[in-house]
């Protein structure tokens, strides 16, 4: 079950056992990254807006920042927040909080993921897309 709660904090509290994570919405020359899963797991192989998991004390644009410069080896600065989205998926709940970001130095290379690619806002939806992501990607899409 997934729902996007059209609440403008961050996060919503997760039950016990659930995880708060943060994905980046990379913006560059009017297209978006697109961050392919590697297999295994309930969304393997799906697409996602690249970010992980908090770590504790961190902000949500201090955990994008970190989680973007390890998986993908560049440095962006974090914008607006797009929408929050709580997900349930079999083995876990979270709440994933995305944010418009910039590059601000380097090239996206993925470690974590099997491709990248740059797409048009109106182009997204041709992707199979990670559940908890879907309500960022049709916010964007338009």
């Amino acid at each position: 079950m997934s729902a996007d709660t059209g609440d403008r904090r961050p996060y919503l509290h997760v039950s016990k056992g659930g995880l708060n994570v943060v994905g980046a919405v990379i913006v560059r020359d009017g297209l978006v990254l697109c961050a392919r899963r590697g297999p295994g797991g309930a969304a393997g192989g799906m697409w996602e807006f690249p970010g992980g998991k908090l770590e504790t004390g961190e902000s949500a644009e201090q955990a994008l920042v970190r989680e973007i410069a390890e998986e993908l080896g560049c440095t962006i600065q974090v914008g607006e927040h797009v929408t929050t989205t709580v997900h349930a998926y079999p083995e876990i709940v979270i709440s994933l909080a995305t944010y418009r970001c910039g590059l601000v130095d380097g090239t996206p290379h993925p470690t974590e993921h099997t491709e990248l690619r740059w797409l048009a806002p109106a182009d997204l939806a041709e992707l199979d897309w990670a559940p908890a992501d879907v309500p960022a990607m049709r916010i964007l899409a338009g």
